[in-house]
């Protein structure tokens, strides 16, 4: 019985080690190119590879300690590993292809506010009217887009009716263009981070760690609302370039 026992936590150690390396591959895939900072916590990154890992670790080395047994012949043996091999890796393809088509793909300039769009925000027939640069969505990280101005009337009419339908205008693709041509429009959105101090009570910490981190004085950064997943961080611009150089974990409405 106790040399049993060790056979199959024996199986279960090495089965287990096997599926640390194969996840650690799989958390580089996911935190350092699809979901990288801050993207991993806006838009639900860990949540979803947690999840993937746990339904991962239960159909493989857990089955293993339940399964394995040294009385069984070598080939009854091998058929059942090699079984639970194939339903854990199909489960894990399928765990990380959900969380693929849940990636961020674009940090987008929506006006007034910065917003996260993920690839299941974008309905096929919508990329179709992106200009021809943007019609394929990245794979290697979110990018930076800003909005370009409504073209009157009906084309305001048809936007809002699409907002109010569940598509928010970040995610219109026939509205996005370059981040650049947006640069004016952002530094004029982009308030004071002083009125960020003011606004939020108590984050002086996290505000100064953020400030810090982008190796630039307060006087030479602003900040924006960052909408996600469900949360909303606040983004920090440069007052020159308008490009985003860091993000706190804090709604500044």
């Amino acid at each position: 019985m106790r040399a049993s026992i060790r056979h199959r936590l024996r199986a279960f150690a090495i089965h287990l080690g096997v599926t640390a390396v194969v996840v650690a591959l799989a958390a580089w895939l996911v935190f350092a190119v699809w979901y990288p900072f801050p993207y991993r916590e806006i838009s639900g990154g860990q949540e979803l590879f947690m999840l993937v890992i746990g339904v991962d670790l239960v159909l493989g080395p857990l089955m293993t300690l339940l399964i394995f047994n040294r009385n069984k012949t070598p080939r009854h043996l091998a058929m059942d590993l090699s079984f639970i091999g194939l339903v854990q890796l199909a489960a894990l393809c399928y765990g990380l292809w959900s969380v693929f088509v849940a990636r961020p793909v674009h940090l987008v300039f929506e006006y007034h506010r910065m917003a996260v769009v993920h690839a299941v925000d974008v309905a096929p027939e919508l990329l179709a009217k992106a200009p021809k640069a943007l019609q394929e969505l990245p794979v290697a990280g979110p990018t930076l887009l800003s909005l370009r101005p409504l073209a009157g009337g009906a084309e305001e009419f048809d936007s809002t009716m699409l907002a109010f339908s569940g598509v928010a205008q970040a995610a219109q693709p026939a509205l996005w263009q370059p981040y650049e041509l947006a640069r004016n429009d952002i530094l004029k959105a982009a308030k004071p981070v002083a009125e960020l101090r003011a606004r939020v009570e108590g984050k002086d910490g996290i505000i100064d760690a953020a400030i810090a981190r982008t190796g630039r004085r307060p006087d030479q950064l602003a900040y924006l609302p960052m909408l996600g997943r469900g949360k909303s961080w606040t983004v920090l611009v440069d007052v020159a370039t308008a490009q985003p150089v860091g993000f706190l974990p804090i709604a500044p409405f």
